[in-house]
């Protein structure tokens, strides 16, 4: 028998991913003490909030 189990969701998770690479590299570049880059690094991890946030505030009516 064959095991048919395909993860579907890898190339979301590469997005996200590479996504999360790009925000801690933008934010930890502005950062101008440990604390500014910890709470990059934080925002960095949680960026896809802010952008959907961002979206459904641009779209909505």
């Amino acid at each position: 028998m064959k095991n048919e189990n395909y993860n579907h969701s890898a190339p979301s998770g590469a997005f996200y991913g590479l996504g999360m690479i790009g925000a801690a590299i933008f934010f930890v570049m502005q950062a101008t003490s440990f604390w500014t880059v910890v709470l990059g690094i934080l925002k960095a991890i949680i960026w896809p909030v802010f952008f959907v946030l961002e979206s459904f505030k641009h779209f909505s009516m």
